[in-house]
């Protein structure tokens, strides 16, 4: 496994590549990963089974040196080859020999060098939009990006990046990288049809194959924990996730403020600059919460909401969501309306509208009944997304492309 970031560090992607090799060794597959070093995290180490390599790259020492990250928040791989990066994984492949060599971002740019030489078949998931986009996430100026272009990757890189000449780097770079790795890549992993078609994946030669990401069998199933004495009240309405405008916290907040007799909102997640600084009454911000603690106040909603404005690729909070029978009131973009079936698992609103939203919620709010009814179609549904089934199609991948 190749990828930028490992828990402890938190993420998306990084508790997805946690939970799929742990799956992988429980199925008696041999798992290394090698990922980026971190500050305090040993440089070897063994957890449920796999072998851990935290590896320093060139671009992360001068970076270091600087006092500066490539990203805002901490180093991720370059979108190029990082010379150190490939002599150590090259030394990692030599030990190791492995099969199957699976990247789960920019960090698999460092393989391309020795994709021929180690014999290894390269399989690529795609999280975000990152084979196109320069900033993952196929948004221009707070709005959905229609697609790549020198006059409008440039400025959105240099605005992303706090800089002309690092924007354009990463930009470039990433264009750069773009024919040489859809040439050396065995089977691509989109993790949505929305992915797919965000990065341009069937209009292209290689293979590919959609794959959901997953959560656990019994993920909807676990104990509560002590943080139920700070939620108020079975029956409210749970947003879960960064409070960015991203994800929708504005829109959602200007749909609740609308609503009349509402139960509480509650917000777990964690904030931003951008975050705002006031809220309307009866909305509690619960910041940095534990999983346990996540589904523990999931358990005690009314009905999820995910109201992202930009194309959420396969966003885990909707599974999480069903998974213990609650409905889910969605934005119409990305990857969602491949999760929630409208009208029957939840509720699709277009992204950004605040009156369908707020339409939305006083629809659940007012008919508890059909709350529980979609909730209970979203039990069922949320099968075809627990890890006994998603794991079972990633080993074909592995199977189909080493045959």
């Amino acid at each position: 496994m190749l990828i930028d970031s490992y828990p402890p560090i938190i993420g998306g992607a990084q508790q997805y590549v946690r939970n799929l090799s742990i799956n992988l060794v429980e199925r008696g597959h041999d798992v290394v990963v090698a990922t980026l070093s971190d500050t305090g995290l040993a440089p070897y180490e063994e957890d449920h089974g796999i072998r851990i390599h935290r590896l320093r790259g060139t671009l992360q020492r001068a970076a270091q040196a600087l006092g500066d990250g490539i990203f805002r928040d901490r180093t991720y791989a370059p979108p190029i080859p990082d010379p150190e990066l490939v002599r150590a994984i090259r030394d990692i492949i030599r030990r190791e020999r492995p099969a199957v060599v699976h990247a789960h971002n920019w960090m698999g740019r460092s393989f391309l060098p020795l994709k021929r030489w180690s014999r290894a078949k390269f399989v690529v998931s795609v999280h975000d939009y990152s084979l196109r986009c320069a900033t993952w996430i196929l948004m221009r100026d707070g709005e959905p990006c229609s697609g790549p272009g020198l006059r409008k990757c440039l400025p959105c890189a240099a605005r992303h990046y706090n800089g002309r000449a690092k924007g354009a780097a990463v930009a470039l770079g990433n264009w750069a990288m773009t024919a040489p790795e859809r040439a050396l890549v065995d089977m691509f992993i989109p993790v949505s049809e929305a992915v797919a078609i965000g990065n341009d994946i069937p209009g292209g030669t290689r293979p590919y194959r959609i794959i959901p990401n997953f959560i656990p069998d019994d993920l909807g199933y676990m104990y509560d924990s002590h943080y139920r004495d700070r939620l108020p009240p079975d029956g409210y309405l749970l947003f879960v996730g960064s409070l960015t405008r991203q994800k929708g916290i504005g829109t959602l907040l200007e749909a609740y403020a609308g609503l009349t007799q509402a139960p509480h909102l509650v917000l777990v997640g964690y904030t931003l600059p951008e975050t705002p600084k006031t809220f309307p009454p009866n909305v509690i911000v619960l910041k940095n919460w534990p999983h346990e603690a996540v589904m523990t106040a999931w358990r005690h909603s009314l009905a999820g909401i995910v109201p992202s404005i930009w194309p959420d690729p396969c966003p885990g909070v909707a599974m999480e969501a069903m998974a213990t029978g609650r409905p889910v009131i969605a934005s119409h973009i990305g990857g969602l309306p491949e999760i929630v079936a409208d009208g029957r698992t939840g509720i699709l609103v277009p992204p950004g509208d605040a009156d369908a939203l707020r339409a939305a919620m006083a629809r659940l709010i007012g008919d508890p009944a059909l709350a529980a009814r979609m909730g209970a179609a979203g039990r069922d549904r949320v099968n075809a997304f627990h890890a006994s089934t998603v794991v079972g199609q990633i080993e074909s991948v592995y199977e189909e492309v080493s045959a």
